[in-house]
């Protein structure tokens, strides 16, 4: 299964936060890298992938794209939410993510990209539906893959639903998980239920994550 790693960007640095309240969203001061500057970051943590969320770009205050199209150029494959917003937003040369959050109603025109799938207190925002529905909707669109991405357990170490093999039956295609991973039974949780990959960040710094897993793109 691939073990991706997760990179909060917020006025130029990496930060670290909880549940989703950006407003609280810190430079990452504590865990494994010594450097909160983003290339310095990825150049210690050397992740194999990575997954990008410009949280400037997404809520329509900057962006990092400069430092996205570096990082990308010393990883293998970079997944990378910016808030797009029309398919002219997509970056070239790195896996764009689709946010619901941001994508608007029309999610069609993001043929070959990932869609995030962006859950609050159990509903994909700003919708309201269920994250089953929204999969099964996703399964008739030409999206390279999902992410059930559980904002409100991101940073938490919080676990995983009980519902993973029903969300995982619900799509056929490639199929990631982002959100409450505290360590590697939540990943042997998450492989065990079919899913393709887990993003994650937490659970590395705090050393219940093996930072070799990441280095490697795969849990082993």
């Amino acid at each position: 299964m691939e073990c991706i790693l997760a990179m909060d960007l917020k006025s130029g640095f990496v930060v670290h936060g909880a549940k989703g309240k950006r407003e609280t969203y810190a430079p990452l001061d504590w865990g494994l890298a010594g450097s909160a500057e983003p290339i310095a970051y990825v150049e210690e943590m050397r992740p194999r992938n990575i997954y990008i969320a410009d949280l400037d770009r997404i809520e329509g205050v900057g962006d990092h794209d400069d430092q996205i199209r570096r990082i990308a150029a010393i990883t293998e494959r970079c997944y990378v939410d910016r808030g797009c917003r029309s398919p002219a937003d997509l970056l070239d040369d790195v896996v764009n993510v689709i946010g619901t959050e941001t994508a608007g109603d029309d999610l069609a025109g993001y043929g070959g990209c990932f869609l995030s799938i962006d859950v609050m207190d159990g509903r994909v925002i700003p919708s309201g539906r269920t994250p089953r529905d929204v999969l099964e909707e996703a399964d008739a669109l030409p999206f390279a893959g999902c992410i059930l991405l559980h904002i409100s357990g991101v940073g938490t170490g919080c676990g995983l639903p009980d519902d993973l093999e029903d969300l995982r039956s619900a799509y056929s295609g490639r199929l990631f998980w982002g959100g409450g991973v505290a360590g590697v039974r939540h990943l042997d949780m998450l492989e065990g239920a079919g899913f393709d990959g887990a993003i994650v960040a937490t659970g590395v710094h705090r050393g219940t994550i093996p930072l070799e897993w990441v280095r490697e793109g795969r849990t082993c």
